[in-house]
């Protein structure tokens, strides 16, 4: 299992840190994990599985748009 920090998880996803706070605010984004007094960090498989729930929806759409 890896951790992963904000600028990590930022460079992943593309998006900007207070997005991503935004999205967990909201409930779309994996949580992080405390690690200590001002130290947070991502579990990388979740983060990686968040960017494959984004692909699978986009493919759902793309295939939805097809058939119509």
């Amino acid at each position: 299992m890896k951790l992963l920090k904000i600028k990590d998880v930022s460079a992943l996803t593309s998006l900007a840190r207070a997005t991503i706070y935004k999205y967990i605010k909201e409930g779309v984004f994996p949580k992080q994990v405390n690690l200590g007094t001002n130290c947070v960090a991502w579990v990388e498989s979740e983060v990686l599985e968040w960017i494959e729930e984004k692909i699978a929806q986009r493919d759902l759409q793309l295939a939805e748009l097809s058939a119509a």
